[in-house]
C-alpha cells in the first residue's frame, strides 16, 4: 500500500500549516528523476535559467508524471482531502554560492484563486537541501494569520513582493531540511521564504501546486490557468489541460501563468 498521511501529521498540518521530511522517491528512483531534469534543462535557451521551467507539465509527459506521481498524491490527499487538482509547477535551482534568496512571503497573496487557503505546495528536492545550500524555511502557525501586507521587495529575491517589516517573526522559522527523494508539503497561507546558497553544493527542488476541487481561478488574471483533475470529482470550475504525450519538451511563454505573481497582479493585492 502507498504510504498515507497519519492522523498525528494531518493534525501538524492543520496547526503548524507545513509537513517535512515525506518519502516519496528511493534513491534510485531520483537517478532516473535527475537525468529527466537534465533532458528538460537542455531545453533551455541561452540565458534561461532552470526558473524558467515552469508549468512545462502542460507539454513534458515526463514532468507531469512527475507531478502526479501517485505516491505524491497520496500525501496530497491527507491534506486536501479526496478532491482536487494539480495546476502549477516550477524548479528552483541556486547553484554553489547563489546570491539568490527567496523574500519571505506567502503563496496565497500571489494567487487569483477563491476561495483561499484551500491549496497547498509540494516541494520536492531533487538534492540534499539544508541550512547551508539555502533550504526553504517556514514560520510555523503563520497559516493562521491570514494574508498580511506585501511591499515591494528590497533584497535579491527572485519575487517581486516581500512581507512588510513587523508583520511576522523571523527567529520563529524552521528550516526544512530535505534528502533528494524527499518532499515538504505547505498551507498556501503559511510564512515562508530562503536564503541564499552559501555551499559548494547545488540546490534544486521543484515545486507543484494543488488545489481542492471546489478553488476557482480568476481566469482575467491568468487566462492561461489549466486545471488538471488527480483525485476525485471535478466540479467543473476551471478549464481542464489537456495531457501531454511527447515526453520531454518545452512550454511556449505565453503559457507560463505569470500573472500570478507578477507586479501587475501583485500590487493590486488577491482577492479577498
Amino acid at each position: 500500500m502507498a504510504p498515507t498521511l497519519t492522523m498525528g501529521q494531518t493534525e501538524q498540518f492543520v496547526e503548524r500549516g507545513y509537513l517535512s521530511g515525506l518519502e516519496v522517491f528511493s534513491s534510485s528512483e531520483m537517478d532516473g528523476l535527475r537525468s529527466g531534469y537534465g533532458a528538460l534543462c537542455a531545453l533551455l535557451e541561452a540565458g534561461e535559467d532552470p526558473g524558467a521551467i515552469r508549468e512545462w507539465h502542460m507539454a513534458s509527459r515526463w514532468l507531469y508524471d512527475v507531478c502526479t506521481a501517485p505516491i505524491l498524491l497520496d500525501l496530497v490527499e491527507g491534506v486536501l482531502g479526496p478532491d482536487f487538482y494539480m495546476w502549477g509547477s516550477q524548479f528552483f535551482a541556486k547553484s554553489p554560492r547563489s546570491s539568490s534568496t527567496v523574500a519571505w512571503h506567502q503563496d496565497g497573496y500571489y494567487w487569483p484563486l477563491a476561495p483561499l487557503h484551500e491549496s497547498v505546495t509540494a516541494w520536492l528536492a531533487f538534492e540534499d537541501v539544508d541550512e547551508g545550500n539555502g533550504a526553504m524555511q517556514v514560520i510555523p502557525g503563520s497559516h493562521r494569520s491570514g494574508l498580511l501586507q506585501h511591499r515591494k521587495h528590497v533584497s535579491e529575491s527572485v519575487l517581486s513582493l516581500e512581507l512588510e517589516d513587523g508583520t511576522f517573526s523571523a527567529g520563529d522559522a524552521v528550516s526544512l531540511n530535505l534528502a533528494a527523494g524527499q518532499a515538504s508539503l505547505h498551507h498556501d497561507g503559511i510564512v515562508h521564504g530562503s536564503a541564499a546558497n552559501t555551499s559548494e553544493r547545488p540546490r534544486v527542488g521543484l515545486t507543484i501546486r494543488f488545489s481542492r476541487a471546489d478553488v476557482r481561478c480568476d481566469l482575467g488574471q491568468a487566462p492561461q490557468f489549466r486545471a488538471y483533475p488527480v483525485r476525485g470529482q471535478d466540479h467543473g470550475n476551471n478549464p481542464v489541460g489537456e495531457i501531454p504525450v511527447v515526453p520531454f519538451a518545452r512550454l511556449s511563454p505565453e503559457m507560463h501563468i505569470r500573472s500570478l505573481d507578477e507586479d501587475g497582479y501583485a500590487q493590486e493585492g488577491p482577492s479577498k
